[in-house]
C-alpha cells in the first residue's frame, strides 16, 4: 500500500444548503482572485517555479471545483426548482471568472515565464503539457485581444453560457411536461409486460385510472419498437421528435391555446440561432474563419477540411449498403406488415420484427438474460480481470438518491485509484441521456494526493415490482461506454490537474476508451460473466448468443449513416454560420435538409425538429465535435483488434491500454498514446470490417 497520504473530497449531498451555496461559490471565488495576484507577485519577484505559479491556482480551482462540482451535477440529475434558481444565480459569476482569468495578461506573462525558466526543463512531461495547454488556452481565451474585444469575448461567453443551460432546461421541461394517459388495453397491444406494468404504477401514483406513459427514453423506446398501435407510435414519435420546438404538441393535445403558450416559452429555435451566431463571432475575434476552425485546435485532427474528407469517405461506403437495408425494410414492412408507406414511426417497429424473423431474436426475450443485479457485478468482474484491479461497493455512503451507489477501485497492489458515484435509471427531472462527469481530480494537493471521483449517469430502464431492472442490450452497451470513460477518469497515473485523466484530452480522442469497452458486450467469455436468465440463473444459450452476434450487422449501415448524418450537419452548421452583423447563423432547418438529403435513407415529416433537442452540440461539448464519436469508433474497432489477436482478457494487453492510455490522461497527445498501445497508428478498416460494410463507394 501506497505511504502518500490519500486525500477523499468525496461530496457530503445530505449536508448541502442550497441556501449557502451562493455565498459559499463567493468566497471561493475572492481566494481564487487572491491567489492569481499571489502567483503575479511571485512571477514579478522572479520566484518563477511550479509550486509559485501552477501549484497555487491548482489548490484554488480544485476548492471551487469542490463546492460547485455537487451542485451543478444535482442540477442535472435531481432538477428542482430552487436547485435550477441558485444553478443560474451562480454560473453568470463562474462565466465571468474563467473568462478573466483567460484574458490576464499578467497571469499569463507568469505562465510565460515559466515555460522559459531553467525550472521547466526540471518539471515532468505532464507537467511541461499542463502549462503548454495554458498558454495556449490564454490564446483561445482572448489574452491579446484588444481591450474592446476583451470585453466582447466576455459578453459573448456569459450570453453562450446562459443560452446552453436555457436550451437544456427546455429540452428537460418539454420531457417531464409531456404524459399520455391510456384506458383502452387493447392500444397496448404488442408492449412488453415490465413497459406496462410501469405505466400501471404511474398512474396509481397519480390516482388515475388506466395507464399513464411519459416521454422519458425508455418508455419512449419502448412504445416505438414494440407497440403494434400505429397510431400510438406516431403519437409517441411527434412529441419526441418536436420537444422544445414550435412544433411540439404539448403536454395537452385537446387545449391547443395552452399548447401554443407552452411552445412559445419551450421553442428552443431563437436559442440556437444565437447560439450559432455567438459562436461564430467568438471565433472570428480570435482569427479564424468560423467556429469549426477553432474547435479543431483542441482535437486531434488539423482543419475541418480533414474531418469532412473521413466523414465522406465513410459516407461513400457506407451509402450503397444502407440503401439495400432500407430497401429490404420497406420490403419486408409492405409483405409482411401490410405497411405500405414506411413512415418514421414506424422504422424501429418493423425492424424489430425483421430482426426477430432473420434471426429469431426477440429483445424482450434478450431483456431476461441481462438484469441489472447480474450486469453491473459482471461489468466489474471483466474490468477486473483486464486492468487487474477489483472493484467494491462503499457502504452507508451519502448518495443524493435512493438509486445512486458508490464505489470504490483498488489495485493489484492494494491502492485506492479511484472512486464513482453510478447513477443508472430513467427518473423525473433527471435530464436524459448518459454521461460521465468528474466529481474531483486526481492532483497533488497541500493535503495529500487526491483521489479522482467520478459521477457515472444513465437512464436505463428502472426496476419494476419485485423484479431487477431489465436491461435491453443496447443499455448494457451504454453502461460500458460510460464506464469507459470513467476508466479514463479515474485510472490515470498523473497528478497535475490539467492533464490528469480525461483533463487535456484531444476532444476527438476522449471517446476511445468508452467505445472500447463496448467490445466486452459482444464476446462470448465475457458475455458469460454478465449475462444470466434473472429467474434460473441460466447462461445466455447460444441459440441467443449466435443470433446477437450475428444482428450486431443489422441494419449498420443505416445506423452508421444516421450519425454521420448528425456529424456532418453539426459540420455544417458551425462552418457556415456567421457572426451577427455578418449575416448571422445559417438555415439549420435548410442545412438539415441538405445533409438529410444527401445522406438519409429513411424519409423524416416536416414536422421532425431533431435539432431542438440536439443538447450534443447546442448544450453540451460536441459542437464541431460530434464527428469524434465515428472517430473514436476507428481507434477503438482497431485498439480491439489486439485483443482478438492476443486473447479477450489478455494481460499484456490489458495492462498496455492500462499504461499507455488509460493511465496517461492528456499528459501527452492522444497519438502518442495510441501509437504506444498499438504499435502504429490506427486503420479504418478494422472499423469497416467490425461494422459489416462493404468497401464499395457510393456512385
Amino acid at each position: 500500500m501506497s505511504a502518500e497520504t490519500l486525500v477523499v473530497a468525496r461530496p457530503v449531498f445530505s449536508s448541502i444548503d442550497m441556501s449557502l451555496v451562493e455565498p459559499s461559490l463567493d468566497e471561493a471565488l475572492a481566494r481564487c482572485h487572491d491567489t492569481i495576484k499571489q502567483v503575479v507577485s511571485s512571477a514579478n519577484a522572479g520566484e518563477v517555479s511550479w509550486n509559485t505559479i501552477k501549484q497555487p491556482l491548482s489548490d484554488a480551482h480544485n476548492a471551487l471545483q469542490l463546492i460547485w462540482g455537487p451542485v451543478s451535477h444535482l442540477n442535472s440529475v435531481t432538477s428542482t426548482d430552487e436547485i435550477r434558481a441558485v444553478y443560474k444565480a451562480c454560473l453568470p459569476k463562474l462565466t465571468d471568472y474563467w473568462t478573466q482569468l483567460g484574458q490576464n495578461r499578467n497571469l499569463y506573462n507568469a505562465t510565460l515565464s515559466l515555460s522559459e525558466s531553467k525550472a521547466f526543463a526540471e518539471l515532468d512531461d505532464a507537467q511541461r503539457r499542463d502549462i503548454e495547454n495554458d498558454l495556449r488556452d490564454f490564446e483561445l481565451g482572448g489574452v491579446s485581444l484588444a481591450a474592446d474585444k476583451q470585453q466582447r469575448y466576455a459578453e459573448i461567453a456569459s450570453e453562450l453560457s446562459r443560452l446552453a443551460t436555457e436550451f437544456s432546461d427546455n429540452v428537460l421541461d418539454a420531457t417531464n411536461a409531456w404524459s399520455l394517459s391510456i384506458h383502452d388495453k387493447a392500444r397496448l397491444d404488442g408492449l412488453p409486460d415490465p413497459a406496462i406494468e410501469a405505466a400501471r404504477q404511474r398512474a396509481v401514483q397519480a390516482d388515475s385510472d388506466g395507464w399513464l406513459f411519459d416521454l422519458q427514453f425508455p418508455t419512449y423506446y419502448s412504445v416505438m419498437t414494440f407497440a403494434t398501435d400505429r397510431e400510438l407510435r406516431k403519437v409517441f414519435y411527434t412529441a419526441y421528435c418536436t420537444r422544445a420546438s414550435d412544433q411540439w404538441t404539448g403536454p395537452d393535445p385537446a387545449d391547443e391555446k395552452a399548447n401554443v403558450e407552452t411552445r412559445a416559452g419551450w421553442d428552443n429555435a431563437p436559442l440556437m440561432r444565437q447560439i450559432l451566431a455567438l459562436r461564430a463571432e467568438r471565433a472570428a475575434l480570435l482569427g479564424y474563419s468560423s467556429y469549426a476552425d477553432l474547435s479543431m485546435v483542441r482535437k486531434m485532427v488539423s482543419d475541418p477540411a480533414q474531418v469532412m474528407d473521413f466523414l465522406s469517405d465513410l459516407a461513400d461506403r457506407a451509402l450503397p449498403t444502407a440503401r439495400k437495408e432500407y430497401a429490404e425494410l420497406s420490403t419486408f414492412a409492405r409483405e409482411s406488415l401490410d405497411i405500405d408507406s414506411l413512415e418514421a414511426w414506424d422504422a424501429l417497429f418493423v425492424s424489430e420484427k425483421l430482426r426477430q424473423q432473420k434471426f429469431s431474436l426477440s429483445e424482450e426475450v434478450l431483456k431476461s438474460y441481462f438484469p441489472a443485479t447480474r450486469v453491473i457485478p459482471g461489468m466489474f468482474d471483466i474490468v477486473g480481470r483486464l486492468f487487474d484491479v477489483r472493484i467494491d461497493e462503499v457502504a452507508d455512503a451519502d448518495v443524493y438518491h435512493q438509486d445512486v451507489k458508490l464505489y470504490r477501485i483498488t489495485d493489484a497492489s492494494g491502492d485506492v485509484r479511484g472512486e464513482f458515484f453510478m447513477d443508472n435509471y430513467a427518473r423525473d427531472n433527471k435530464r436524459g441521456g448518459a454521461w460521465m462527469d468528474v466529481c474531483t481530480s486526481r492532483q497533488q494537493t497541500a493535503y495529500g494526493l487526491q483521489l479522482p471521483i467520478a459521477y457515472l449517469t444513465c437512464n436505463l430502464t428502472p426496476p419494476v415490482g419485485s423484479d431487477p431492472a431489465l436491461l435491453t442490450h443496447s443499455e448494457v452497451t451504454t453502461l460500458f461506454h460510460e464506464f469507459g470513460h470513467g476508466l479514463h477518469h479515474m485510472l490515470t497515473r498523473i497528478d497535475a490537474a490539467g492533464v490528469s485523466g480525461i483533463n487535456g484530452v484531444e476532444w476527438d480522442a476522449v471517446e476511445l476508451p468508452s467505445q472500447f469497452m463496448e467490445n466486452w458486450c459482444w464476446e462470448r467469455e465475457s458475455l458469460d460473466l454478465l449475462a444470466a436468465h434473472y429467474q434460473t440463473g441460466e447462461p445466455l444459450p447460444d441459440e441467443l448468443l449466435e443470433p446477437l452476434r450475428e444482428a450486431r450487422d443489422f441494419q449498420a449501415a443505416m445506423t452508421l449513416v444516421r450519425q454521420l448524418e448528425f456529424a456532418l450537419f453539426d459540420m455544417q452548421l458551425h462552418l457556415q454560420s456567421k457572426p451577427a452583423g455578418e449575416g448571422g447563423a445559417v438555415d439549420i432547418e435548410a442545412t438539415l435538409a441538405h445533409v438529410r438529403a444527401e445522406l438519409a435513407v429513411l424519409p423524416v415529416p416536416d414536422f421532425n425538429r431533431f435539432a431542438n433537442g440536439f443538447s450534443h452540440i447546442f448544450a453540451g461539448g460536441y459542437a464541431a465535435g460530434y464527428f469524434s464519436y465515428k472517430w473514436a469508433e476507428v481507434l477503438s474497432a482497431d485498439a480491439f483488434d489486439r485483443f482478438r489477436e492476443e486473447g479477450l482478457f489478455d494481460r499484456t494487453a490489458g495492462q498496455a491500454f492500462l499504461e499507455e492510455v488509460l493511465e496517461m490522461g492528456g499528459s501527452r497527445d492522444a497519438m502518442t498514446s495510441y501509437v504506444a498501445f498499438r504499435g502504429r497508428e490506427p486503420s479504418i478498416d478494422a472499423l469497416l470490417k467490425q461494422s459489416g460494410l462493404d468497401v464499395e463507394r457510393a456512385a
